[in-house]
């Protein structure tokens, strides 16, 4: 659902490189040896050795051929890679990850490499790199409130965050901002733009007290790959939204009577349960939230996308059907739990798309009697208007919601001329002053 993530969600998984690591050497030194080492494997095409120590689960996933294939489709839709050796570490509970810059012609990918304590690698993924510096835009008032560090959670699954508290007397209402599909930062974060730090950055300084924070899936998505847990959307967006909401109405200075919930994307499709689920909620904002099935919209994406080229290709035909099929497959009554992901969307369990079978957002949205703003981009392909439609045809007679949408904007919120494009995430931007003050002005209302 959010920006560009179909194109990295197969890529989650587990492999392992075999790398002979001399044991005087620090950890971290090791680490990014053997993490350039598997990249430059990748080079070479030859995928039998990049997977020959792959850990039981990625052995299962993700064999040599589904490797080749994902390199390769990277190369074709990002150009061929013209260089790579820019490397960091980081901690992921007990897991250790190492992130290899990949300078594509059109983009740059961190190669994320997540290795257990055996030094088999326990997750991969191609994420969009940091391109640039964050510069906030002019509508930030940076002065007028201060960023406080936070953690949340149940132990196991323990969230890291950040409140954007304003300055000067409270109480304030408060935001719990929720992200879309993929393993986002707090900052909901792709190549040069954080839509989720203009927010929480442009509504703190109209004084609104705004918690953001990192995805279960990206702070524990090793551990969950290593114990053979796949999340539905209750483990991958409604839990921890809900333990977000109940921090901030605990928080001191903010008013708990008026906490509200944004939800972007997936988090905005979710955004209705989550008013069902939760007396505490003061009212839904809904930005680009599909109201049509999930596996609809992943064959709509991607059909949109072959098109932009003009004909579509064999191979695109060929790809397209095959998505077809997997369409069908999740639609099927007989779906079970034991049906294997290769054969449903995105390689995507049937566990996930069984717990979202008898779910419609707007459905759900016409029963609730929270206030809610439901925002929507013209320009956005992902998530279009006839989501948008579908909400406010449910929607009409309730005077306590409020639909907008805006000619200029796109998928995430940012202006843009013509047909959206995927390369439009490339260039960094700003979500719109526009939509920042509507929300600041719905909120102050409500």
């Amino acid at each position: 659902m959010n920006a560009l993530r179909p194109i990295f969600a197969a890529v989650i998984g587990v492999v392992a490189v075999g790398v002979a690591l001399g044991v005087e050497e620090p950890k971290p030194v090791k680490l990014k040896a053997a993490g350039k080492a598997f990249v430059e494997t990748l080079i070479k095409g030859d995928y039998d050795a990049a997977t020959k120590d792959f850990d039981d689960t990625m052995k299962k996933v993700m064999a040599s051929d589904k490797l080749e294939e994902l390199w390769k489709m990277l190369a074709k839709r990002f150009g061929k890679l013209k260089s790579h050796g820019n490397m960091r570490t980081e901690k992921a509970g007990k897991y250790d990850v190492v992130l290899v810059a990949c300078q594509f012609e059109k983009i740059t990918l961190d190669a994320r490499i997540v290795y257990d304590a055996q030094g088999k690698i326990a997750g991969l993924g191609f994420l969009p790199g940091t391109t640039s510096e964050y510069k906030p835009p002019a509508y930030v008032q940076r002065d007028a409130f201060q960023e406080v560090e936070v953690k949340f959670g149940s132990s196991e699954w323990e969230l890291p965050g950040t409140i954007s508290m304003p300055k000067g007397d409270g109480p304030f209402p408060g935001l719990v901002l929720v992200h879309g599909s993929g393993p986002n930062d707090r900052d909901e974060a792709i190549f040069g733009n954080k839509p989720f730090r203009d927010l929480a950055w442009g509504l703190a300084s109209r004084k609104i007290a705004v918690l953001r924070y990192d995805k279960r899936t990206r702070v524990h998505g090793a551990k969950m790959a290593a114990k053979k847990i796949y999340p539905t959307v209750k483990e991958e967006v409604t839990d921890d939204a809900l333990a977000a909401v109940d921090l901030l109405r605990k928080t001191k200075g903010i008013d708990p009577k008026r906490v509200f919930v944004l939800g972007h994307s997936l988090g905005a499709v979710m955004a209705p349960r989550m008013g069902e689920l939760s007396p505490n909620i003061a009212g839904l904002i809904i930005m680009a939230g599909a109201t049509r099935p999930l596996e609809d919209l992943v064959l709509e994406q991607l059909t949109y996308i072959f098109l932009l080229g003009g004909k579509l290709t064999d191979e695109q035909k060929t790809e397209l059907e095959k998505i077809k099929k997997q369409v069908t497959k999740v639609k099927d009554p007989k779906l079970d739990k034991d049906t294997p992901g290769s054969e449903l969307p995105l390689g995507a369990p049937a566990s996930y798309w069984l717990a979202l079978r008898d779910y419609r957002p707007a459905d759900v949205a016409a029963k609730l009697s929270l206030p809610m703003l439901i925002l929507q981009g013209e320009r956005d392909y992902q998530v279009t208007m006839e989501d948008f439609a579908g909400f406010k045809k449910m929607l009409a007679n309730r005077e306590t919601a409020s639909l907008k949408s805006y000619p200029k904007l796109n998928h995430l919120f940012m202006e843009g001329v013509g047909k959206s494009k995927p390369e439009e995430y490339l260039q960094a931007g700003h979500v719109a002053k526009e939509v920042i003050d509507e929300i600041s002005a719905w909120i102050t209302k409500h």
